[in-house]
């Protein structure tokens, strides 16, 4: 078994170290964790399962965290873990296999299955990043949403590769004040580097995924639009993440039209995206007037379209958003069709339609 170190950075932790460390001492893991000031019990916790524990002065800066706990760790292969994941599933044998598999240079990606509040989704989402490589050859740059990075260029293209194990994310689910609190602390750092990088449209992007998260739609386009207006490498995941969500901005600000006229020209660009295919659907529902027909051949598109990821299915809500459409139209026999496919699929909207007819 090739010896890996866990890595773990965190701060008054204390509701959710025990759930993040306790599985991991299940497998022969060295476990790292680097506390950057907590006043609560994390520390004392956190002794409950390793020995290893190690205190960092906090500086305002992410990687800085993230990169000495990195230098404290006995193994060259690393996994970066956040208090708020806990493991869920791994295969020891696969994940050992997809390491020697493949070079120092490339970066192991883990599948987190990250919850939220929202009712117009699923209650969680998966996504793939990047959290295990040799140290030796990567580290972690910006303040904020830290990257792993080429050690010697910086550089963030690099070849990735899926490792066999699944962790649950709860960082986006709390009160309304703790959603702000964690917004305007993002926010912040993520000042700081557009100051030093104004010309780098990633962190516009995350300023305003920090305002989607406490719903300030406004905010959020701004930032969006800054960013769109820069330019942009459609090979970045995050671009395709943002297309979906600036026009969702835009419609929440009552700018679809706008949205329309911003996106029909690079559509071919973003097409063969099953969530896009679903957002320009939705433009055309909320344009003046509505315009279902042209929004139903977009859904259409989208059930035929593959999904974003082996994870991310939009189909529910393709099939909920044809309903709707229909029912624009006067055909009801047609809504409710649909209405019950997008159901079978476990989509909420879909779910709370049937049961309220039901009442």
């Amino acid at each position: 078994m090739i010896p890996i170190s866990v890595c773990i950075i965190g701060k008054d932790e204390e509701k959710n170290i025990e759930k993040c460390l306790e599985p991991l001492t299940h497998y022969p893991f060295e476990i790292i964790y680097v506390d950057t000031g907590s006043t609560d019990r994390t520390k004392e916790l956190a002794a409950k399962y390793t020995d290893h524990i190690y205190d960092f002065e906090w500086i305002g800066d992410f990687s800085a965290a993230r990169n000495f706990s990195l230098s404290k760790a006995s193994h060259n292969y690393v996994l970066v873990l956040d208090c708020d994941e806990y493991l869920i599933e791994l295969d020891l044998d696969s994940l050992n296999a997809a390491i020697e598999a493949h070079p120092r240079g490339s970066v192991g990606q883990l599948l987190r299955k990250s919850y939220s509040d929202t009712k117009y989704a699923k209650d969680y989402a998966l996504e793939r990043i990047d959290r295990l490589f040799h140290k030796r050859n990567f580290h972690y740059i910006y303040l904020i949403h830290e990257q792993v990075a080429d050690i010697r260029t910086d550089s963030t293209e690099y070849e990735r590769y899926d490792i066999p194990l699944t962790v649950d994310h709860v960082g986006y689910i709390g009160t309304d004040d703790e959603k702000r609190i964690k917004a305007e602390r993002n926010n912040a750092l993520l000042f700081k580097e557009i100051e030093r990088n104004p010309t780098e449209p990633y962190f516009y992007f995350q300023v305003a995924q920090s305002y989607n998260l406490i719903e300030d739609y406004e905010n959020a386009y701004l930032y969006y639009k800054k960013a769109f207006e820069l330019p942009l490498n459609l090979d970045n995941l995050w671009v395709h993440l943002m297309a979906n969500n600036f026009i969702n901005a835009m419609v929440q600000t009552g700018r679809a039209a706008e949205a329309l006229a911003l996106y029909t020209p690079v559509y071919n660009d973003y097409a063969g995206s099953q969530r896009f295919l679903c957002s320009m659907g939705a433009l055309y529902l909320n344009q003046e007037p509505p315009q279902p027909l042209k929004a139903m051949m977009e859904f259409v598109k989208a059930l035929q379209c593959s999904p974003d990821s082996e994870a991310e299915d939009y189909s529910g809500m393709a099939l909920f958003s044809m309903g709707f459409a229909n029912e624009l139209l006067g055909n009801l026999p047609a809504a409710a069709f649909f209405y019950e496919k997008s159901a079978a699929k476990g989509y909420p909207l879909a779910l709370e339609k049937l049961a309220s007819q039901e009442e």
